[in-house]
């Protein structure tokens, strides 16, 4: 009985990091000049904004990210699968450019009928926010089935998030954010299954579009 509560406990953590495991077969990095040319200065609060990617069949956590509002605005995607070559600027597994359409973009190509995003913000000193910049981008390519893990080694850096847990399950993280007052809200949306179908029709926006009036 002992052998077989086990592996329940296996098959479970696999299933719930399974989306971290879909990666996006393009995975060079971005040539340090789109870096820097795609870097978004936002002039919003120094924040900590914590994505969840939760099922909606049984709220099991399926993936974890971290949009990290700095001296610039990123996200940190580990292991995920939100890149395109030429549109989407991405170095390892920070993503660059993060305007509020990106963010936009980004939120809403996790939301399909499958899963919903929930998402969590803190404001944080400018300081700390700094550290979470430079602690994303010093890790290299997160490894598969890794998001929660390192969404944690990132918080654990800093100062008054030395408490996170060490875990590789998303819903750990989001109830330590909720712990820390965080705030709530969740996204769902009922688009199709199949994330590269989003990818495949993305296209970066232009300067002289509207950005969306939120994030």
């Amino acid at each position: 009985m002992k052998s077989v509560l086990r592996m329940c406990a296996v098959v479970a953590a696999v299933v719930s990091v399974s989306a971290c495991t879909v990666r996006n077969p393009v995975k060079e990095n971005s040539p340090d000049a789109e870096v820097l040319a795609a870097r978004y200065v936002h002039d919003g609060p120094a924040r900590l904004t914590l994505y969840t990617m939760r099922s909606n069949r049984n709220g099991s956590g399926a993936h974890t990210s971290l949009l990290i509002n700095g001296s610039e605005r990123v996200a940190f995607d580990p292991a995920g699968s939100f890149r395109k070559d030429g549109a989407i600027v991405a170095k390892n597994d920070v993503v660059y450019g993060m305007t509020p359409w990106m963010v936009d973009q980004y939120t809403r190509f996790h939301a399909r009928e499958t899963y919903h995003v929930v998402v969590q913000s803190l404001d944080v000193s400018p300081q700390v926010a700094e550290m979470a910049l430079r602690k994303a981008q010093s890790l290299g390519p997160v490894l598969e089935s890794q998001c929660a893990q390192s969404t944690s080694q990132v918080l654990r850096a800093l100062p008054g998030f030395e408490d996170a847990p060490s875990t590789l399950f998303p819903v750990k993280l989001e109830e330590y954010f909720a712990a820390k007052g965080a705030t709530y809200e969740r996204l769902f949306e009922y688009d199709d299954d199949d994330k590269s179908k989003v990818l495949a029709a993305f296209t970066p926006q232009y300067e002289d579009e509207p950005l969306s009036p939120t994030n």
